[in-house]
């Protein structure tokens, strides 16, 4: 069976983790739920791409990816503001989305 790449398989964990807050979010708010769902799908896809591509190229993915977590990031902290989520809620979710950051400067510095 064939390896994946980490940083791929933690985005994906990240999008699992995130299910259930776009699908409460999607109740109180349609369209920062489809934000949130779209930039983590940015994510996985540059991650993804990427990890295919070489030299500068690679770089220019995986930068655009750390800016689709950033406003990932973003999108929770606006919903924990307005009260549509609460912040326990997200831990988990902002916790993996650490770890892909950190990976992604790790890679990209």
């Amino acid at each position: 069976m064939k390896r994946r790449f980490d940083l791929y398989d933690v985005v994906l964990s990240l999008i699992a983790t995130l299910r259930p807050l776009v699908e409460r979010l999607r109740q109180r708010d349609r369209d920062q739920a489809l934000q949130l769902k779209k930039a983590a799908n940015s994510i996985l896809a540059n991650v993804g791409e990427g990890s295919r591509r070489q030299g500068r190229d690679r770089l220019h993915h995986w930068t655009i990816a750390a800016g689709s977590a950033g406003e990932v990031r973003v999108q929770i902290e606006a919903s924990i503001a307005w009260g549509d989520l609460e912040p326990e809620l997200t831990r988990p979710a902002l916790d993996l989305l650490d770890r892909a950051l950190a990976m992604l400067w790790r890679m990209t510095h």
